[in-house]
Parts: structure tokens; sequence; C-alpha cells
């Protein structure tokens, strides 16, 4: 009989459930295990004796059982009552199998964990833990951590499994020595402790994670991400891009004499900051950030026309097809006259027009090209890209921003990349994940916007605001939007639908047009809907989301945003600057449905209370963390598993300025750090 391979046997074995769940969770190497944390603790270090329990306490308990039944009132139940020297506990269980009735089988001592509370019957625990023990068999000296897991993937099977991997792990030292804080423990020390700490070990320290141990792996993990910023940073620094520079009396100046308004201070500052990094040979990396009707369009166009005027082309991407829509038209109103062609291209371009437009763009005659993703398809060829914006940057995916960059892939080189945001980035946020891209802020507002009243009504006045709809209508001509965040019914949540609430308004508003417009509309019944409501022929716009950013109406003053606490803070401050765009006073009314979560609370009281864009983004940051921000950036995996930007600056400021030092005098170190933090998620950071 020929030798079997044991490796290979093994390799073709089917993978076990749990086997599966932890490859979904990520843990596939040592270091994975090694650095999945429990996120709270059990204390099985002590009994409690059953006559000394209190209601509502978790405690552990041992004694004999002395009845173990199955009750079939309605529903199988299983019942074991337990005793010790000083009282007795029933123990109910409604999920069960044989193998729970052996276990705790009369005359069997066993111990259990739960939380405690007072029946029909006295004392009781639902679902407890539960093993069979001796009298002499000893309690745990360490607390048990419990760790987050996934359907299939029992604690038992991973605790073993992650002390396993802890044992195994490469947990070295590559940080040379008199870097680390010395009143950190080394990384070994601070995972073996975090794993298995000691049962007089202080709870809070450990669920705050302000204990020495979490501030040690938050220091590796903040270097590991600075470490892999700059190592982005000073490879693109080594790329080649074409130097675009504004001819002097050409389109740049031209633009600007063509536009119907002067620029703002702060508009003329970026717009110059943007255009000096065009002029280098290197690909700018550049954030444009500003508050919602800052004018960051203005400032894009001025950049495209750099690149125009330099002899390249421009490709404008944006997330949706209303805001692409939005770009075209204000950019061919200004663009078109000084002799340029615009190309449009989206989804619902199709057939021959679709064709034109992409010969348009490989022939180099289409100088600017605007659209939604389908700007970067395959299909899609550019003659000479010089210069990719993508507007609203975190609703793309780093797979798509990655794309775009490389339609320059056959000459050699890069375009440069101008991302614009409506979501201002708070300073803490800015020097962690985005410390590579250089940031320009828009601080200012056009001169003529009036400030947004924000208004917050429990639903029970609905009918109020409805009235007042109908006066602000039918007296001063106003126009509103009435935002409502789902289309369909939904058993999850129970919210009225933008359908019902276009019938109900309809109703109330008699004799005044009402439109409607959702997701779900083909692109030519949006478009319809959008201009009968831009051209002032309809009073009042209900909406889904698809109205967040772009929508420039200066004549609507009133927003309703229906079912408040259901969105995000950002995303209200991005719906409530669709009014304000003009010269009438605007209001801004949030209905919400309690109760109200203190999350919910905390954003309503925010908006109520500021319309500053960066205060908004600090707050937000407060509530809900950085995930949000960064969108797509993550990929689906949090790049920041342990640190907090809100609590932890100290530890990020020592890990900016120990970054350079480390690449520069231990680069192999650097590289290593890296690996073991991010592995291949440092890659995301460089989209």
């Amino acid at each position: 009989m020929p030798e079997v391979d044991a490796k290979t046997n093994t390799a073709n074995k089917p993978k076990s459930a749990p086997q599966k769940a932890m490859e979904k969770l990520g843990l596939l190497r040592d270091i994975d295990l090694a650095l999945h944390l429990p996120m709270r603790y059990e204390d099985e270090t002590r009994l409690t004796p059953i006559g000394q329990t209190r209601e509502g306490e978790t405690v552990q308990c041992e004694g004999e059982v002395i009845e173990c039944r199955v009750e079939t009132r309605g529903r199988r139940v299983l019942l074991v009552r337990m005793e010790d020297e000083s009282g007795d506990l029933l123990l109910r269980f409604i999920h069960f199998y044989p193998s729970h009735q052996k276990t705790m089988a009369v005359g069997q001592r066993i111990r259990v964990r739960g939380e405690l509370r007072h029946g029909f019957f006295g004392r009781e625990m639902v679902h407890p833990t539960f093993k069979a023990v001796s009298e002499d068999t000893p309690l745990a000296t360490a607390l048990t951590p419990v760790y987050p897991a996934s359907n299939g993937l029992p604690q038992t099977y991973l605790r073993r499994a992650i002390a396993s991997g802890l044992k195994r792990a490469d947990l070295g030292e590559l940080l040379p020595s008199g870097v680390v804080p010395p009143s950190l423990p080394s990384l070994r020390d601070a995972l073996t402790f975090l794993h298995h700490p000691p049962a007089q070990a202080r709870l809070m320290t450990l669920e705050d994670h302000s204990h020495p141990a979490w501030q040690r792996l938050k220091f590796e993990e903040l270097l590991a991400q600075q470490i892999s910023q700059m190592q982005a940073q000073r490879e693109r620094a080594l790329l080649k891009a074409p130097a675009l520079k504004a001819q002097r009396g050409g389109l740049v100046e031209k633009l600007l004499g063509v536009l119907p308004f002067g620029l703002t201070g702060a508009q003329q500052r970026v717009s110059e900051e943007i255009a000096q990094e065009l002029a280098l040979p290197q690909p700018m990396h550049r954030l444009l950030q500003g508050d919602v009707g800052s004018g960051k369009t203005v400032v894009a166009a001025l950049a495209a026309a750099v690149a125009i005027d330099a002899g390249w082309q421009c490709a404008l991407m944006a997330p949706t097809e209303i805001l692409a829509e939005q770009h075209f038209k204000k950019l061919i109103g200004w663009l078109e006259p000084l002799g340029l062609k615009v190309a449009w291209l989206t989804g619902s371009v199709k057939g021959k027009a679709r064709q034109k437009m992409l010969d348009a763009a490989a022939d180099g005659s289409a100088q600017l090209v605007i659209g939604t993703h389908a700007v970067i398809e395959d299909k899609v060829k550019f003659a000479k890209l010089g210069l990719a914006i993508i507007d609203e940057q975190h609703r793309f995916g780093v797979a798509q921003r990655l794309a775009l960059r490389k339609k320059l892939a056959s000459m050699d080189l890069e375009p440069h990349l101008l991302m614009m945001s409506a979501t201002p980035i708070p300073r803490t946020l800015a020097m962690t994940y985005f410390a590579d891209l250089a940031v320009s802020t828009i601080d200012e507002l056009p001169p003529g916007r009036t400030p947004i009243v924000t208004k917050v009504f429990a639903d029970s006045k609905r009918f109020n605001v409805i009235e007042k709809i109908h006066d602000e209508v039918a007296n001063k001509g106003a126009q509103v939007y009435w935002v409502c965040p789902l289309i369909e019914e939904s058993e999850a949540l129970d919210l009225n639908n933008a359908t019902e609430t276009h019938a109900e308004l309809s109703a109330a508003l008699e004799g005044f047009a009402v439109g409607l417009l959702h997701g779900r509309m083909a692109p030519a019944d949006k478009a319809a809907v959008m201009a009968e409501f831009s051209a002032g022929r309809t009073s009042v716009l209900v909406a889904t989301t698809v109205i967040e950013v772009g929508v420039d109406v200066p004549n609507a003053s009133l927003m309703v945003i229906e079912h408040a606490e259901r969105f995000g803070l950002s995303q209200l401050h991005q719906l409530r600057g669709r009014v304000g765009r003009g010269a009438v006073a605007s209001v801004c009314v949030l209905l919400y449905t309690g109760p109200l979560s203190d999350t919910g609370k905390s954003r309503l009281k925010a908006m109520a209370e500021t319309n500053d864009g960066f205060e908004i983004a600090r707050r937000d940051l407060e509530i809900r963390g950085p995930g949000e921000f960064m969108g797509a950036r993550q990929s689906g995996a949090e790049l920041l598993r342990f640190a907090d930007l809100q609590e932890d600056s100290g530890l990020l400021q020592a890990a900016r300025r120990l970054a350079p030092q480390l690449l520069d005098k231990y680069p192999q170190a650097a590289r290593r750090q890296v690996e073991r933090w991010l592995g291949s998620k440092a890659e995301f950071l460089k989209a």
C-alpha cells in the first residue's frame, strides 16, 4: 500500500464549521489569533454560595443536582434544580440537548454561571453556562476571556485556538531599544496579560482600554499605520505625472472672466494650492474639503482648466447620476462657451450616443469627461488623462479609485488625483487615515448665503408641519423638500415610504404640484422630475436621499426630514445643505419617532445647535468613531482595531514623530511592523 502524505491528506479534508467561521473572521495566521482580543471577561475564579446571591448579579455557583425533568406545557423546557449548604437554585433551559440531561443528572455535582433572577419558584438562572465537576475541581486562576465570534464558532474552540496561536506567534520585539515608552510592557507580556488576566486584575482598566497592556497594543498599531501612510507618500513621490501648467492669458483666466460671480478668498487660496501642485512632475494626491455649499465645483472647474490648458484631459467622477448631471450642467455652462468639448458618460447613456462619447474620450477630442462609475470601465480609454477628480470620494471603493488612476498606465505616468468631500475631516482623523494626503480646505461660504434654522419635532406634530408647508407654498411661493428614508414598506423598519408620503401630501396640498423622486426611477424620469422642481413648476419634492448631494435649487427654502433619527449626522447635514442656497431665510425640520436612543438624541441635538460642518464632523466622530469617514477606504475591514482617535491622541502624536525615524534608520523593522499589524490592509491606505 502506498504511503500517504499526511500534509496532503489534511489539506484535502473538508473544513469544519468552526474552521470556516475562523477564516471569515480573518483568523488565518498565528499573529491574527494572538491579536484577536477579548471583548469582555467572565470571573470564574470564585464561587458564590447560592444563599448569598442577589438578583441581577452574574455569579458562579456550585452544588448537587436534586431534580432534572422536562416540562411540556406549550413547549419543552428542561428544569434542573441544584442545591448547596446555603440554598437551592432552579436552572431553566428552553433550548437543550439530551447531553444536557446526562451532564446534569440527579446526584451530579455541577458548576454554573449566569445572571440570577427571582422567578415564581424562587432563585433561578435561564440558560447559564454549566459543567460537571467534582469536589476537588480547581477554580480558574485567571479571568475567562469572551471573544468576538460568529455562528458555528464556540468560545471553547476559539479559546483553544487562540491559546495555541499565542504560543506559536512570533511576538519578538521589532522596535529598537529606547523606542517604546518605558512604562509599557513587552508585546508578548501585554498580549498574554490581555488574554489571561489574573483574578486580581482591575476589570475597569481592561474594559476601558486604559491598562498599560492595552496602551502597548495601541501604540504598536498606530505606529504601523503611520509608517504605512508615510511609506505610501514616499512611494508616490517616486512616480511620474504630467507637469500641468496654466498658460498666461489662457483657459483659467478666460474661465474666471465668464463666471457670474467672484471667487471667495478661500476658493482663490485652494485653487492656487492645487495649481502649484499640478505643475509638479509627481502625481498630486490631494483632498479638497469644504462645507456644504462652499463652492468646491468651481475650484474643480479651475483645476480642470489648468489640465486642459496644458494639453491634457480631465475626468470627473461622481457617485450618483443626479450629482454627475449637476456637475455636467454647471461645467458645460462655464466651459463650452470657451470652446471646450465636455463628454457625458453614465450607465444610462446607451448605443450610438455612448459610442460617440467613448470615441471622444479615446481620441482626445473630449477634453473633459464627466460621469459616474461608468468612467472607470475597461472600455473607457483616454488619449491623455492628466487629472482625475473624484467627488464625494468616500462613496467610492479602493478598487474604483485605483482603476481611475491606472488610465494612464500605458504612458508610464499617473494622472493627478483631486478628491473632494463635503464631509469635513476632523484633524485627528486627517492625521491618521489621510496622513499621506495634502488637504485643501474651503473654510468660507460665498456671500449671500442665509443661515438655516433647524427645528426638531416629534412625529406627533406632523399635521402642524404639513399646515406650515401649505402656508409657505400658498402665501410665499416657497419650494419644499420632504425627505423619506425608504421607498417600500419594510417589516424590519416601521417607516413611512416615499410613495405613501407623496400621496398624503398631494391630498393635503390640493392645487399644488407635488413631485416624487427615488432611486429606482429610470434616469430620464429622475431628470424630468428634477427639471420641473428646478424650474419652479413643482412646489414640493418628496424624495429619498438621492438628493443628498449636488442638487441646487436656490428657491427651495424649507426641508422636512422624516424619521431623522434613522439618518447619520453627516447625512443629515448634507441633506440640510440643499436649502439655504438663495437669499430667502431657510428652515430644516427634523421629524423623529420616539423613543430616541442616546445616539439619536446626540445627532438631533448637534443638528439643532450648529450649522458648522467642521463641528458636525467632530461630533460625528465622537458619536460613531472613524468608520463612516473612512468609507470604502476600509474595504470592509477596520484599519484601526484597538486605538481610539479621541482618547489616544498622545500615542498618535508619538507614533507620527517616530515613523519617519524608523523608515530612515531601521527600514527592515519598519516593514515588519507594517506586515505584523496591517498585512494586506496596508494597500488600502494607498488608494
